[in-house]
């Protein structure tokens, strides 16, 4: 709830790459390139796309405008984003690189903080209080945030939030909340659950692009909440921007504890990629580097861009190799708070400036508007992200908010605990609405064996029939073994017949009739079709080609002609009414009924072949001959 599932994107080279424009300054590029892109994150749940599309900005040939717009359902995670993107644009005066990054990690994932980190919240918190009361106040400090289209109750849970955040007497009890949610997950398996933690790290994420998180911060980040450990800090405090559902009560507030994620981490979203591939060795599955040293070296990297616009050269020394360590985790101490306002330093400076950039924050109630396909939407959004839990409130209605050349971008559950079936019906059910909705991949999902975090298709100019898809869906096999543990013939017969419609080619048209249920009958396949036959022979052929309706005969000539052009290929079917017309459901497939005589002929030409088969009846002078041959010879 409160960090993304899937790493960050640079959305606007994804929009670029996906749609294979030249990123050139020169003219040719230029009338390509878009004057401005309309960006929607829905579910974010974090900055980390803007942080990345930012910071990533100073690298492309042409610079368009960007606007942003972020729809979260809880407010008080809106009021978390503009803290985090805050701290991603606190000039360079107020922090040093690595400061900033450490506070940022610290704020972001961990669930306790702190002191430094916990000083910084509450100052800021004052600052972004001041901005959302003043509008002058946000156009000096931070120009490119536009809160226009929030409505009144917003506004006040974000006035809320800011406040819960300054210190007081009430006390935010994260362990016990945190530990609360550990054993309702588990239940009965708490005692043991170092086993658990363990089991879904390394039969589950492990297998699912997550090599690069550790076990040991894994399983601290379980048991206690507290995600990047650095041995020299101390984390005392409690994070209150992990507070939801905050309501005042006097003096106090009222809130739901924690409801974030408990099973997967806040790694995801800088902690699994690196441009550096030496941090990602490992040896024998042990990694040189934690997940946590990739975070930490993703977000130098970004700041540093953002404020200088200039590549980054990472300092190896910075990087500590705690990958295979195991470090000595002491027991946290909480520090309730007993801050005094006084002494604390503010953070009131205007943001690092980025120029034609816009974020927006609208309602969350317009995600029902989107639903819908509302017209004020309509034709709007050249990119739109989606976290996978948003994933119920799309609808065929919603891509109408889409303009005629876009980019849609799904996370998926690849980096959740749940079962494999789960995710991959989830993006079954996903590419399935995609194809309806007129969506065409930007990948080759068939071919290529990957796993995917998030899922990438475009909306093209001429819509869903102006070409053929670029990527055809190939047709599903089902596997030898799978057929084996099927114990009803009746689903392998439907799924071999599932796969040769699936395998047909398109231009093949087979007009198919309502099946009533068959008893007694047999299907055949003409081969070869002699070139002189009689008359009648060569009408019933030609009613067969035309697949004109034909009434089966019960003429033993007919059969007998039909069974010598073909290799009958026999499937047996039930029905209680055979004597109806038939109509040909293929070219050179007839249907024979089969008539109590043709059994019954059929029964006693099989037991004349047992018989042959069989052991023959010899004479007597035949048995006495080979009576004699088997006797013993006489002795000499």
């Amino acid at each position: 709830m409160f960090w993304g599932l899937s790493t960050a994107l640079d959305l606007y080279e994804e929009y670029l790459r996906a749609f294979k424009i030249k990123d050139e300054p020169c003219a040719e590029a230029a009338e390509q390139q878009p004057d401005a892109l309309n960006i929607l994150i829905c579910g974010g749940a974090d900055p980390r796309h803007v942080i990345k599309t930012l910071a990533k900005r100073y690298t492309h040939g042409a610079k368009p405008k960007l606007k942003f717009y972020l729809l979260d359902a809880c407010v008080e995670i809106m009021a978390r984003n503009m803290l985090l993107l805050a701290l991603a644009l606190e000039p360079p005066e107020s922090f040093s690189l690595v400061c900033k990054a450490h506070l940022f990690m610290d704020i972001y994932g961990n669930s306790l903080l702190r002191p430094s980190s916990h000083h910084y919240v509450a100052a800021k918190a004052r600052t972004l209080l001041n901005m959302i009361c003043d509008e002058e106040q946000l156009q000096r400090f931070a120009p490119m945030i536009n809160i226009e289209a929030l409505k009144y109750k917003e506004r006040d849970g974000l006035e809320m939030a800011f406040s819960y955040w300054q210190p007081q007497e009430q006390v935010y009890d994260i362990q016990r909340y945190w530990e609360q949610r550990v054993r309702a997950l588990l239940g009965s398996r708490y005692d043991h659950r170092e086993g658990a933690f363990d089991w879904d790290l390394s039969m589950t994420l492990k297998s699912r692009e997550a090599q690069q998180i550790c076990s040991q911060e894994y399983r601290y980040w379980r048991e206690s909440g507290v995600a990047f450990v650095f041995p020299e800090y101390e984390h005392c405090k409690p994070n209150k921007t992990f507070a939801a559902g905050l309501v005042r009560n006097g003096r106090t507030f009222l809130h739901r504890g924690y409801v974030g994620d408990i099973q997967t981490g806040p790694f995801c979203g800088f902690g699994l990629r690196s441009t550096e591939e030496r941090l990602h060795n490992s040896v024998h599955g042990e990694n040189d580097y934690r997940a946590t040293d990739i975070t930490e070296r993703n977000l130098l990297e970004f700041f540093h861009e953002l404020q200088t616009q200039t590549v980054y050269e990472h300092d190896k020394d910075i990087s500590r190799r705690y990958g295979s360590t195991k470090l000595l985790m002491t027991p946290l101490l909480t520090h309730n708070e007993c801050d005094a306002n006084e002494g604390q330093t503010s953070y009131d400076k205007p943001w690092i400036p980025v120029p034609n950039v816009e974020v927006h924050f609208i309602s969350p109630m317009e995600i029902k508007e989107l639903q819908k396909g509302a017209v004020r939407w309509q034709n709007y959004f050249d990119v739109a992200f989606f976290a996978y839990n948003y994933y119920t409130f799309l609808s065929k209605e919603f891509f109408s908010a889409l303009r005629e050349q876009s980019l849609f971008v799904l996370e998926t559950k690849l980096l959740t605990v749940e079962r494999n079936e789960h995710t991959q019906k989830f993006e079954s059910t996903a590419k399935k609405l995609f194809k309806e909705a007129g969506l065409r991949p930007c990948l080759n999902y068939q071919a290529i064996n990957a796993k995917n975090m998030q899922l990438k298709y475009k909306k093209t100019p001429g819509g869903p029939g102006d070409d053929v898809d670029e990527f055809p869906e190939q047709p599903e096999e089902v596997k030898e073994k799978e057929f084996d543990e099927m114990e009803n013939y009746e689903t392998k017969r439907q799924i071999e017949e599932l796969q040769d419609e699936q395998t047909r080619k398109p231009n093949e048209k087979v007009e198919m009739q309502a099946e009533p249920q068959w008893e007694g009958l047999i299907i055949e396949e003409i081969q070869e079709v002699p070139t002189k036959v009689s008359t009648e022979k060569e009408r019933t052929k030609q009613e067969i080609q035309n697949e004109q309706q034909i009434l089966i005969s019960k003429d033993n000539s007919t059969k007998d002609y039909i069974r010598q052009l073909s290799q009958v290929k026999l499937h047996e079917y039930e029905t209680k009414n055979p004597d109806v017309q038939w109509k040909i459901k293929e070219e050179g497939l007839v249907i024979e009924e089969i008539t109590d005589e043709a059994a019954k002929r059929t029964y006693q030409d099989e037991q004349r072949v047992k018989e042959l088969d069989g052991p023959q009846q010899l004479d007597s002078s035949e048995t006495e001959f080979h009576d004699a041959l088997s006797e013993d010879p006489p002795d000499a």
